[in-house]
């Protein structure tokens, strides 16, 4: 089971810091909360749904429809935790369009 998290302005995510390393996140803040990724367990790249895209269309194609961002999804640990007893795999998007990471999914 995951839980999907919602953003401000109906887009889902919440901002985050995220300091990369050389294949992906290294490590992650959320609110005063450091998590340290263990493990990328998968990566991928997403455009945005259709249905969610600006009307406005610019030489044939909406900007929002070839928009992609990448998305990891990692085993982390908050800091100073064994990852034994509290790991959790979170999917930490980064969109390039609009400079910012994106903790846009928990699973349980």
């Amino acid at each position: 089971m995951s839980r999907v998290l919602s953003g401000v302005g109906g887009r889902v995510g919440e901002q985050v810091q995220v300091e990369p390393g050389p294949l992906g996140p290294a490590q992650f803040w959320r609110g005063r909360s450091r998590y340290v990724v263990g493990e990328l367990l998968d990566s991928w790249v997403e455009t945005a749904p259709w249905w969610q895209c600006a009307p406005e269309v610019v030489g044939g194609a909406s900007a929002d429809l070839v928009a992609t961002r990448e998305v990891w999804r990692v085993e982390a640990v908050r800091a100073g935790r064994s990852r034994t007893s509290s790991a959790g795999v979170f999917d930490l998007s980064w969109e390039s369009a609009a400079n910012r990471w994106s903790l846009v999914r928990v699973h349980d």
